[in-house]
């Protein structure tokens, strides 16, 4: 998601862009493999993962150091055949193994603007590394932990980027009557953010038993599509859905998001104007975020049991059903953005910044490459 607002932005100025997968570059092999160990240890043992984020890579140890450079013995000559094949001007890196190659690559190419762009609330070791031109975080916190790593980098705070059709939802009344949800009735969106933790199935049959429509993304996971669907089958308030673009629409016809900490679907979920139940399921940098989250406020807190998740989320739908003055509107991103990378020279024009994305019309010799992680939910 992350990639895709960033991509539309830059193309809105005129850059063709191109994505990348920063695990595919390693091989089929050690992707599916690097891909396979961190998705085990963050369900199976988070307390091991736990102790790798807070021991080795928010500290930046010398495990971390290793891990970095490891990763980058093998994806930086990917990275630079994959240049040499298709120039750029810029690698937008949003997952850290990318921007740490990003980073080594700028030694050998040094024409080559490196921008690094992490809604974590803090960025580990494997993030920050010398030749990045520029880090946009997106609070103080963040920028922060850049400096402790780099105490003289080019960082920017700017808002979380957000896709456009999430400013311009629907309304509450429009979805419903999309979807067939009366009215008076509550309604949760359930949302799986790419990463398959919790017991969403369980909990998703507990809401609906207890009388709530529950609209229920699955995203990439098949698996939990199919939960989903079976459920579907017998109980009526459920309504399933896989990888999808109508995360607008569900977030507007829903009173409450139940998600991972995710930035993404809290900062989506914000300007949309609905309240978040968040999963403590995430450990290492999703414990972070989730701390950041409920500062940021208009956000609750529930355990990883179906039980605890119901017994939040209809306390938090009976809280959000009584009358509550209108949210202030969301602030727009890309007037931050345009401005923070215009102080590195990029050519992006600040008056296209809110122009909605058609066909633009391309400058010769400006082609961005984008290094994210594969993930999302629609």
């Amino acid at each position: 998601m992350m990639m895709r607002s960033s991509a539309s932005l830059l193309e809105r100025s005129g850059w063709r862009t191109r994505g990348i997968d920063s695990m595919a570059l390693l091989g089929p092999r050690s992707g599916a493999a690097g891909r396979a160990a961190v998705l085990k240890a963050c369900r199976y043992a988070p307390g091991i993962y736990d102790g790798l984020h807070f021991a080795h890579l928010r500290t930046g140890s010398r495990l971390a150091d290793f891990m970095g450079e490891r990763a980058a013995a093998r994806l930086v000559p990917a990275l630079a055949a994959e240049l040499e094949r298709r120039p750029a001007d810029l690698i937008f890196s949003v997952f850290a193994t990318g921007a740490w190659a990003a980073a080594k690559l700028k030694g050998q190419a040094p024409n080559l603007r490196t921008v690094v762009l992490s809604t974590d609330v803090n960025l580990h070791r494997i993030w920050v590394s010398e030749g990045t031109d520029l880090f946009l975080v997106t609070s103080p916190a963040a920028a922060a932990s850049v400096r402790r790593f780099l105490p003289g980098a080019a960082v920017s705070v700017v808002p979380p980027p957000v896709r456009a059709a999430f400013y311009t939802a629907p309304s509450q009344q429009e979805a419903r009557l999309a979807l067939g949800i009366p009215p008076g009735d509550p309604c949760m969106l359930v949302i799986d953010s790419g990463w398959g933790f919790g017991p969403l199935a369980e909990s998703v049959a507990t809401l609906a038993q207890a009388g709530v429509h529950v609209l229920a993304v699955a995203g990439h996971q098949r698996a939990t599509e199919q939960r989903f669907r079976a459920l579907a089958r017998t109980v009526p308030r459920v309504r399933p859905f896989g990888f999808t673009d109508r995360v607008p629409e569900l977030m507007a016809a829903a009173d409450v998001v139940l998600a991972l900490p995710g930035a993404v679907t809290c900062s989506e979920a914000r300007v949309v104007g609905r309240h978040l139940l968040l999963l403590d399921v995430m450990p290492g940098h999703g414990r972070d975020n989730l701390q950041h989250e409920l500062e940021l406020g208009a956000a609750e807190v529930c355990g990883p049991s179906a039980a605890g998740v119901a017994t939040s989320a209809l306390a938090l739908l009976d809280k959000t059903s009584r009358p509550a003055p209108a949210p202030a509107p969301a602030p727009r991103w890309e007037p931050a953005f345009v401005a923070a990378l215009r102080q590195i020279g990029l050519d992006l024009r600040p008056e296209d910044a809110l122009v909605p994305a058609a066909a633009p019309a391309v400058r010769p010799g400006t082609e961005a490459s984008l290094a994210p992680q594969r993930g999302g939910h629609g």
